[in-house]
């Protein structure tokens, strides 16, 4: 069952679907899961619809949604500082949690991506999540920019759009804009899997808030909750070695799964059978639904 509904973040009006499983019983309250999109993504034909529609087959509630200044959500369309998404994932528990078909003590986070990173940090600084899946996530803003940018060239580039960037908002007052492929690179034959509703232009404030964000620095915080990070093995989007440190750095139980034979996006057609029974297998150990499905 789906359900369009909305919830407040810091006065903004976020759009968001509830999925709830047909298998529930009258007045049985579920395990559930706050689903967060991929980088300046969307909710909708998105990785986190996916993964909102795998959660639900196997007996979750899921509560996908946009966040600000994304998609559907109120807000300056772009205009994406990490710390407002963490914010806007507090608020999305605190809205689920009210929910009569979901138990409030059993709400985790999934994210894919930009998502992973906001997912980690944000149960980090926040005890109210059960549990946590990062999917091709990253912890560490500066390194993870490095790798995407990995040649001296790449990397001057780089650095100095945010150079500019930073000085053209301090001459003018506004931002300046560039292409999301500049901050984030991403080959032509993997952009098949961006949401039709992504974002293609970005101000660079948002690429110097993904450069600032740490959450290596609070991962180790979610422990004793249990924490899966899930990386593609030879992730040509994010690099692997992000979910590695940030799995060095967590605390048990923690696991980590890399996946080879496909890149940061596990569960796209042919690699999604494989990922599934991995997720579905870690949730049964420390996750189960009452449902059991």
């Amino acid at each position: 069952m789906l359900e369009k509904l909305s919830f407040y973040s810091d006065g903004l009006k976020l759009s968001a679907v509830l999925h709830i499983p047909e298998s529930r019983k009258p007045g049985q309250r579920l395990p559930a899961f706050i689903v967060l999109h991929g980088f300046v993504g969307s909710k909708d034909e998105s990785h986190a619809e996916i993964q909102a529609r795998m959660l639900e087959q196997m007996g979750y509630a899921a509560l996908r949604f946009d966040f600000r200044c994304c998609g559907e959500s109120e807000g300056e369309r772009a205009q994406v500082r990490c710390f407002d998404q963490v914010a806007d994932t507090k608020n999305a528990l605190t809205f689920l949690a009210t929910r009569e078909e979901i138990d409030p003590e059993r709400i985790g986070v999934v994210g894919h991506s930009f998502g992973a990173a906001v997912a980690v940090y944000t149960a980090g600084v926040d005890s109210r999540f059960a549990c946590v899946i990062s999917s091709c996530g990253w912890g560490d803003g500066e390194r993870k920019f490095r790798g995407q940018h990995p040649t001296p060239d790449a990397w001057e580039k780089f650095a100095g759009l945010l150079d500019s960037g930073r000085k053209h908002k301090r001459e003018t007052g506004e931002s300046m804009w560039i292409s999301r492929f500049d901050a984030v690179p991403i080959p032509e034959a993997l952009r098949k899997n961006l949401s039709p509703k992504a974002i293609m232009e970005i101000p660079v404030e948002t690429a110097w808030s993904m450069y600032n964000f740490r959450a290596d620095d609070v991962v180790a915080n979610i422990a004793p909750r249990p924490i899966l990070f899930l990386h593609t093995a030879n992730d040509v989007i994010t690099p692997t070695e992000q979910s590695i440190r940030m799995f060095e750095k967590a605390g048990n139980p923690a696991e980590l799964v890399l996946i080879t034979g496909t890149s940061h996006f596990p569960l796209a057609e042919k690699d999604a059978p494989r990922t599934k029974s991995i997720i579905k297998g870690w949730l049964e150990k420390f996750f189960p639904s009452p449902l059991g499905a």
